[in-house]
């Protein structure tokens, strides 16, 4: 996991000492890189030019670079950290079964998955349970 801005690593420390530490014990626990100039944000679109920002953006990329999940927010609008690491428990979970298991919306480890085939269609209700579903 890493996290990137057009943010110099000097404001980088200034945030994690002073803001993400008191949000987080210990800070952010992974590497916060600088993209001053954009040209990462250029790549996956989140960089406006005019006003040499970069939206905030969260592409979750599996292990073979194919992007899986895609979120961009302008900056009024806040992160849900828990359900960044819901989603990417859900995405290797999902990996691990070879694509015979799918974790349907709100799942968490060791709630029940889906089996993805002719009879599920129009039957997922049914199978998943009400109590499960929120």
């Amino acid at each position: 996991m890493l996290s990137i801005s057009v943010d110099s690593h000097f404001v980088h420390k200034m945030w994690q000492d002073h803001e993400l530490s008191k949000m987080i014990e210990g800070g952010v626990p992974f590497p916060m890189l600088s993209d001053q100039g954009g040209k990462i944000g250029v790549n996956y679109g989140v960089y406006e030019e005019t006003a040499g920002v970069e939206m905030r953006g969260r592409f979750i990329i599996d292990p073979d670079g194919v992007i899986q999940a895609i979120e961009i927010l302008t900056p009024p609008v806040g992160r849900n950290v828990s359900e960044l690491v819901r989603q990417i428990q859900a995405f290797q979970h999902v990996r691990k079964s070879n694509g015979e298991e799918a974790a349907p919306s709100g799942w968490l480890p060791g709630k029940s998955t889906l089996k993805p085939g002719p009879d599920l269609v129009g039957n997922v209700w049914d199978v998943w349970k009400v109590e499960e579903a929120f």
